[in-house]
């Protein structure tokens, strides 16, 4: 269960970021609330997760999840770049998480 409240939290890591651009600066309040919803999100997903999975690990794996899931989130309905040296890099953090969830406990 560990594992799935990390992803969880990921989620709302990338839930979070995208509701801080729509806030442009908070200058517009409506994207405060997902913004908010994703931070608490994360707060209790991560914690929860992190009463088995050791703290680094953990860390690691949701930021991971969640700059990988931003990226591409920002790639697709923002028209952010394509280059392919972005997406190998991409790639490699997304190798990375997926080795801490191999070789974690």
């Amino acid at each position: 269960m560990a594992w799935l409240y990390l992803v969880i939290s990921g989620a709302f890591e990338i839930m979070w970021a995208i509701s801080l651009k729509h806030t442009e600066g908070f200058t517009r309040l409506l994207p405060i609330i997902p913004m908010l919803i994703g931070a608490g999100g994360i707060l209790y997903f991560l914690s929860a997760a992190m009463k088995v999975i050791p703290v680094g690990t953990a860390y690691v794996v949701f930021t991971g999840i969640g700059a990988v899931g931003t990226v591409i989130w920002g790639m697709i309905f923002f028209g952010e770049s394509r280059e392919v040296i972005r997406i190998l890099f991409i790639s490699l953090v997304t190798i990375g998480v997926i080795g801490l969830k191999v070789t974690g406990k």
